[in-house]
């Protein structure tokens, strides 16, 4: 009866998820053309780091109890599941197109950041100096995307968006209400789902590559597909590529900061896994700039893959 319950409490977390995703998918875009933005960049910025809430606490309370395998493999497995599952999903349910600054620029620091990753768990953990240089990362990256959104023309804007006042605070109530609803829906969601992954009798390392770092990725899962539905493949593929990068450098650096970070053999697999997945995006977007539904197949079959791996080794 209790499991029948902690069920209901999913289910009601993926609404809340759900309308929290339209919430926020509204107000970026509507804000972006408001201040000539890119929505790519909004992507990047606003939407990626708010839909990186859920991993954010996870990571930061799993390292503070001492919980290393919980908090790094809450961060790979999501950015496996990023890739893997939520483009491959999203694709299918409407092709993704593909700038070629994304393909330029965004994809090589995902991947350069995924390389900097494993070369700072090599020695087996990640230190004070480790996150502090992390930490950087994520400051350089957020300046470079300003500077890039500086660049761009808004071609979109209305007359009736122009003469629209109170669109600015509308926006902003908007990204607000759907942040508080996607952070609120994952964990209700991530708790009750560990719960019955608990029941199951299912391992720490385990349930932080899969069940907590889906859980924790449904945020960017619902956005994405919202994004792709209304038609906004930049804020889709923006959300994931910037999810992938806060999640290294600004989870696992401040997590690490605050308390370091022990590195397993077997999450030096799970890093390398995250960095296939990574590359193998430029070959795929290369080819006519775009994720088709075929290649979306090809994306989720590999995270599946992966999972069997998983299960096989636990």
């Amino acid at each position: 009866m209790e499991l029948i319950f902690n069920f209901l409490l999913v289910g009601i977390g993926l609404t809340m998820l759900y309308f929290g995703a339209d919430r926020l998918i509204s107000g970026s875009t509507s804000l972006s053309r408001k201040f000539g933005i890119n929505p790519l960049v909004i992507g990047l910025t606003v939407v990626a780091f708010g839909t990186s809430a859920p991993e954010f606490v996870v990571s930061i309370s799993s390292a503070m109890q001492g919980l290393s395998d919980v908090a790094l493999g809450n961060v790979v497995g999501s950015n496996i599941v990023n890739i893997g599952l939520i483009l491959g999903v999203t694709a299918i349910v409407s092709p993704i197109a593909v700038s070629k600054s994304v393909i330029r620029k965004e994809i090589p620091i995902m991947i350069g950041v995924s390389f900097l990753l494993l070369a700072v768990i090599i020695d087996g953990k990640i230190d004070l100096i480790d996150g502090a240089l992390l930490v950087t990362g994520i400051i350089v990256f957020t300046g470079f995307s300003y500077r890039s959104s500086k660049k761009y023309t808004d071609t979109e804007k209305t007359p009736s968006q122009i003469l629209q006042k109170n669109i600015i605070p509308k926006s902003i109530l908007f990204i607000a209400a759907g942040l508080g609803l996607l952070t609120f829906g994952s964990f209700l969601t991530v708790d009750n789902a560990v719960i019955i992954g608990n029941s199951f009798g299912i391992s720490e390392l385990f349930m932080g590559l899969t069940i907590i770092a889906a859980g924790t990725s449904l945020p960017e899962l619902i956005t994405s597909i919202v994004a792709a539905k209304k038609g906004h493949a930049e804020l889709s593929v923006g959300n994931i590529v910037g999810s992938n990068i806060f999640n290294i450098l600004a989870i696992l650096g401040i997590s690490s900061v605050i308390s370091g970070i022990t590195v397993s053999d077997q999450v030096l697999v799970d890093v390398g896994i995250m960095l296939a997945f990574s590359l193998v995006l430029l070959p795929i977007m290369r080819q006519g700039f775009s994720i088709s539904r075929k290649e979306g197949l090809i994306l989720i079959a590999g995270y599946v893959g992966y999972v069997v791996f998983l299960l096989y080794r636990q």
